[in-house]
C-alpha cells in the first residue's frame, strides 16, 4: 500500500505540535530550575524585609512575581551595601579608637615607669629629685584615672545606658558654681570670669543637673587653660523662646576654620602639646557633645583665630 504525501497543511499542524511540545517542555524547566528558584530567593528576601509583625501574613503572589523580584532584589542588595559600608565605617572607626586610646595611655605609663625605676635605682635616697618625681608620678596616675573615668562615661553615653535625672534648677546659679570651683586655677592665669553685659540673667531649665554642671565645668576650663593669660572668660544666656541658650565664651588664641569640625571628636587635640600640659583625657568635649544630645539638645562652636572661640548648647526652659 502507498502511503500519500502530506500535504501543506499537514506540515503545519506537524509543525505546530512541535511547537506546542516545545513550549511545554521549555516551560517545565524553566517552572522547575528557574522560576521556583527565583521564587524562593524573593520569598527569602521578602520575609527578611517584613516586620515581625507582619511576617505571618506572608501571601503567595504567583502571578507578579516575575514583576517584582527584580525591583525587591535591586532593593535588596542596595540595603545590603549600605549596611557593609556602615560595617566598613565603623571598624574603621574602632581601629582609630583603640590606637588613640592606646596612644593616650601609653605616655603617662612610661612616664611613671620612668620616674619609678629612677627612684628603685638610688633616687628615692636623692633628696633633690625624690619628692620630685613622686609628684610627677603621681600627677601621671591623676591624668591616668581622668582618661579611664572618661572612657567609662562616654561608653555609657554611646551604649544609652546612661540614665539622666531631669530636675528643674537655675542655670545661672549653676554656673556660678561652677566659677568658684575654678576661681584658683582661673587666677594662676589671671583670667576673669564675668558674665556678658546684658546677658547675665538667670533662667529655670530642665535638665540633669550634675551632666549640665559636667558641661559647664569642661566649656569653663577649656576657655581657662586655653584662652590668653589675663583675659577673660564670659557665660551669656539667652531667651530662645521654649528653650535657653549657653555661651561659653573666651579671648583666647581661637580654632582655624580647618579644626572646627573635629573639635567635638574623641581624642582629637589642636594643639597636643599644650593639651598634655593641661592635662585633658582628650575626650571631655566629646562627653559634652553626648551629653547635650542625650538631652535633645544642640551644641556648636564658633572661632576665630586671634579673637577666641564661642561654644553655645541649649536646654529646655522648665
Amino acid at each position: 500500500m502507498i502511503s500519500k504525501p502530506i500535504g501543506v497543511w499537514g506540515y503545519l499542524i506537524l509543525l505546530a505540535c512541535v511547537l506546542v511540545v516545545t513550549y511545554l517542555v521549555n516551560l517545565f524547566f524553566l517552572e522547575k530550575y528557574i522560576f521556583r528558584k527565583v521564587k524562593l530567593i524573593y520569598k527569602t528576601i521578602h520575609q527578611l524585609k517584613l516586620d515581625p509583625s507582619q511576617k505571618q501574613k506572608n501571601i503567595d503572589r504567583d502571578d507578579h512575581i516575575i514583576e517584582d523580584v527584580e525591583q525587591d532584589v535591586a532593593q535588596w542588595a542596595e540595603d545590603r551595601q549600605q549596611e557593609i559600608d556602615q560595617l566598613k565605617t565603623l571598624e574603621n572607626y574602632r581601629r582609630e579608637f583603640l590606637g588613640n586610646v592606646s596612644h593616650e595611655l601609653k605616655t603617662p605609663i612610661f612616664n611613671i615607669q620612668g620616674y619609678v625605676h629612677t627612684l628603685i635605682d638610688g633616687g628615692l635616697y636623692d633628696e633633690e629629685i625624690n619628692v620630685k618625681y613622686l609628684n610627677r608620678a603621681a600627677k601621671n596616675v591623676d591624668r591616668l584615672i581622668t582618661i579611664v573615668n572618661d572612657l567609662e562615661t562616654i561608653s555609657k553615653l554611646e551604649s544609652g545606658k546612661l540614665v539622666l535625672e531631669f530636675g528643674t534648677f537655675d542655670i545661672r546659679e549653676l554656673t556660678q558654681e561652677v566659677f568658684e570651683t575654678h576661681e584658683l586655677s582661673a587666677q594662676k592665669r589671671g583670667i576673669s570670669m564675668v558674665y556678658k553685659d546684658g546677658a547675665a540673667k538667670g533662667f529655670n531649665v530642665s535638665a540633669d543637673r550634675e551632666y549640665i554642671r559636667q558641661v559647664l565645668d569642661n566649656l569653663v576650663l577649656n576657655s581657662i587653660n586655653y584662652g590668653h593669660e589675663g583675659g577673660t572668660t564670659k557665660v551669656a544666656f539667652y531667651d530662645m523662646d521654649t528653650n535657653i541658650l549657653i555661651e561659653v565664651a573666651d579671648n583666647g588664641l581661637g580654632i582655624e576654620q580647618e579644626h572646627l569640625r573635629h573639635v567635638f571628636d574623641r581624642f582629637y587635640r589642636i594643639d597636643k602639646s599644650r593639651s598634655r600640659e593641661v592635662g585633658g583625657s582628650g575626650l571631655g568635649l566629646a562627653i559634652v557633645k553626648h551629653i547635650i544630645e542625650a538631652h535633645n539638645q544642640t551644641i556648636n562652636v564658633r572661632s576665630s583665630p586671634g579673637l577666641g572661640s564661642t561654644f553655645g548648647f541649649t536646654l529646655e526652659k522648665a
